[in-house]
């Protein structure tokens, strides 16, 4: 049997201009719905320090050798103040060759620069490495961050915390209507990040570029006569550490 062309127009536009259903939202019964927060707080007891590397000079060799020199100092002096060779980071130096005038020309001079990374257990050793470590002129402090060697941990201990208070809550919330809280139907978890981290750094490192003159066509010409990187400051007292994490369950009501 065939449809009438006119009632299947029809059709088809009713069901164009019909409204979208939406999933009905059903109710749970006899389900206790509690949301809480919890912090866990902590002395930082991890200090990373961080060292940009530096080199000019005519000959690449001579650079190289320099900017190698400056990170075996600092690794021996790292080795020196207790640190293991898994808490002592070393970059890939990186090599840039400097023109004067024509590019087309030999390379004026080489600029190595490279970055270290020293990871602290025992703060009382940071003041002698930051002291010592830019004796040579090459290298430059960059940053001191304070951090917890077991972050992961401490994530723990703040859902722990937030998973009691949920639980008391709930069971108090029951106790006043005679009811007991049964067994957990739904969670969800946030746990927020780490607060209080304390952070240090210095002015910018020198490049290459900043000590050269330069012409309106943007060739280098000569160079500038750079000032000293400045001295590290003096370490600062890392505030404490906090976590926090935020938890919402579904419990069942016996």
């Amino acid at each position: 049997m065939k449809m009438p062309i006119c009632l299947l127009a029809t059709l088809i536009l009713f069901s164009l201009s019909a409204p979208a259903q939406t999933p009905e939202v059903k109710f749970i019964a006899d389900t206790l719905v509690v949301q809480a927060d919890g912090t866990y707080e902590a002395d930082p007891d991890l200090a990373t320090v961080t060292f940009q590397i530096f080199s000019q000079g005519k000959e690449i060799k001579r650079a190289y050798d320099a900017a190698t020199q400056s990170i075996q100092h600092i690794v021996d002096l790292a080795e020196r103040n207790g640190l293991q060779k898994d808490d002592i980071s070393t970059g890939v130096l990186t090599v840039a060759p400097i023109y004067e005038g024509d590019r087309k020309k030999r390379a004026h001079s080489y600029y190595v620069q490279g970055q270290i990374v020293l990871r602290i257990r025992d703060f009382t050793h940071i003041a002698p490495i930051l002291d010592g470590s830019v004796e040579d002129g090459i290298a430059d402090f960059r940053s001191l961050t304070y951090s917890l060697a077991d972050e992961e941990a401490a994530k723990k201990q703040a859902v722990a915390e937030a998973m009691r208070r949920a639980i008391g809550r709930a069971s108090i919330a029951l106790e006043q209507k005679g009811q007991k809280l049964g067994s957990l139907r739904y969670m969800s978890l946030d746990v927020k990040q780490l607060v209080g981290v304390a952070q240090l750094e210095t002015m910018q490192v020198y490049s290459p570029e900043e000590s050269l003159d330069k012409e309106s066509n943007g060739i280098f010409t000569r160079r500038k006569s750079v000032p000293p990187p400045p001295p590290p400051p003096p370490p600062q007292r890392p505030e404490k550490i906090t976590v926090s994490a935020s938890v919402q369950c579904a419990f069942q009501i016996q």
